[in-house]
C-alpha cells in the first residue's frame, strides 16, 4: 500500500536555523499519526510541509505517491485544522463550513446539503444558523473539523487544535477525534506537545527535538521502551538511571530508563532509600525518594499507608521494568 505521506531527507531550513533537518518518515494510509515535541523541534514546521505553506530546502515528499514540492496548498487533497479555528466571525457556521466548496464554485443547494452532513459528521445538527461567537470552544472547534472533513481529503492535518480547551473537554475531543479518524479512514496527522494526547489518541507517534526525530513507534514503544534520555524524559516521567548506580544495582553500566509505577515499596529486603516528599494526584501519590544519592520518583495508590517523610523504607522493581537505552543523550 502506498503510504499517505512520505519525507526523504526532507530539511527546511530559515536562514543558519535548521528547523527540519534531512528527516525520514512515513506516514502509512489511514492510521492516525503524531508529531510529539517541544516548541521549535520542528513538528509544525513538518506540518507545514505537507500542507504545502512551506517549501523544503531540500529533499523530496510524496503525498500518495504524488511529489509533493511545488505543489500549492489548494491543489493538494490534504486540509488542516489550526489551533485557534480561523471561523470567519461574519459567516454563520453553514456557510463556514462550506466555504471551501462556495470558492470551488459548488451550488448553493449542494454546499448545504454537504455542510449540513458534515455539522452532523461532528456533532453539531442544526447549528448552522448560528455565528461563530455564540459558540464555545468545544463546539467552534467542531466547526473548523467540520469545515476541515467537508471536502473528504484524503489526509487530515491537525495543529494542536485541542490546546485552547479545557482539561475535561480536550479529554472529550480526544476520544471524539479518534473515534471519527476510524469512522472514516483518512489518516490523521496530529502535532502536539501533550504527550497524553499522543499516547491517548495516535497508532503511531514521532518524537521531535531540534529539528530530528528522535524515535517513531507505536504508544506503548515509545513509552515502554524510549531510545534515549531525552525520549524518556519527554514522553511521561521516568527516572533516568546512569551506568554506575545500575551497575550497583546488579544490572550492566549503561544509561536505563525505569518508569515511577514501576518503583514497589516492599516490606523487607529490596534497596534501602529515604522517603523525601509527595504529591498528591488523586487516585495516585508521587513520593520522591532517595536510594543513596540517586533520585527515583514511586507512584504508589494514594490508599496506600505511608510513613512520614524522612523516614526510612525499602524500593525494589522488577528487572524486565529496566530499559536500557541506544543512545545516551
Amino acid at each position: 500500500m502506498i503510504d499517505a505521506v512520505s519525507f526523504s531527507k526532507v530539511s527546511r531550513h530559515f536562514g543558519s536555523i535548521k528547523a527540519v533537518d534531512a528527516i525520514d518518515l512515513n506516514v502509512r494510509a489511514g492510521e492516525f499519526f503524531a508529531m510529539l515535541g517541544p516548541s521549535g523541534s520542528g513538528k509544525t514546521t513538518c506540518l507545514r510541509l505537507i500542507a504545502g505553506f512551506e517549501q523544503p530546502t531540500r529533499g523530496h515528499i510524496e503525498i500518495f505517491g504524488e511529489t509533493a514540492e511545488g505543489v500549492s496548498p489548494y491543489r493538494r487533497n490534504v486540509n488542516t485544522v489550526f489551533q485557534d479555528y480561523a471561523l470567519f466571525p461574519h459567516m454563520n457556521v453553514e456557510d463556514n463550513v462550506a466555504y471551501s466548496l462556495m470558492i470551488k464554485g459548488v451550488g448553493k443547494t449542494e454546499r448545504r446539503r454537504a455542510a449540513v452532513e458534515a455539522l452532523q459528521l461532528v456533532q453539531l445538527p442544526g447549528y448552522g444558523p448560528r455565528r461563530p461567537g455564540q459558540l464555545s470552544g468545544g463546539q467552534r472547534q467542531r466547526v473548523a473539523l467540520a469545515r476541515a472533513l467537508i471536502g473528504k481529503p484524503k489526509v487530515l492535518l491537525l495543529d494542536e487544535p485541542l490546546g485552547a480547551l479545557d482539561l475535561k473537554l480536550r479529554e472529550q475531543m480526544q476520544e471524539e477525534l479518534k473515534a471519527l479518524q476510524k469512522k472514516l479512514g483518512i489518516t490523521f496527522v496530529f502535532v502536539t506537545h501533550d504527550q497524553g494526547e499522543a499516547l491517548s489518541m495516535a497508532d503511531r507517534v514521532a518524537v521531535f527535538n531540534e529539528g530530528r526525530i528522535m524515535q517513531v513507534g507505536a504508544p506503548q514503544d515509545i513509552y515502554r521502551r524510549p531510545r534515549s534520555r531525552f525520549v524518556a524524559n519527554f514522553v511521561g516521567s521516568s527516572n533516568i538511571l546512569p551506568p554506575e548506580f545500575l551497575q550497583a544495582c546488579g544490572g550492566p553500566a549503561a544509561w536505563a530508563s525505569l518508569r515511577p509505577e514501576d518503583v514497589n515499596l516492599v516490606a523487607a529486603e529490596g534497596h534501602e532509600a529515604i522517603l523525601i516528599g509527595r504529591s498528591y494526584l488523586g487516585g495516585m501519590t508521587r513520593l520522591a525518594l532517595s536510594v543513596g544519592p540517586q533520585r527515583l520518583s514511586a507512584l504508589v495508590p494514594s490508599s496506600s499507608p505511608l510513613p512520614d517523610d524522612g523516614a526510612a523504607v525499602r524500593v525494589d522493581w522488577n528487572a524486565d521494568d529496566i530499559h536500557i537505552m541506544e543512545d545516551e543523550t
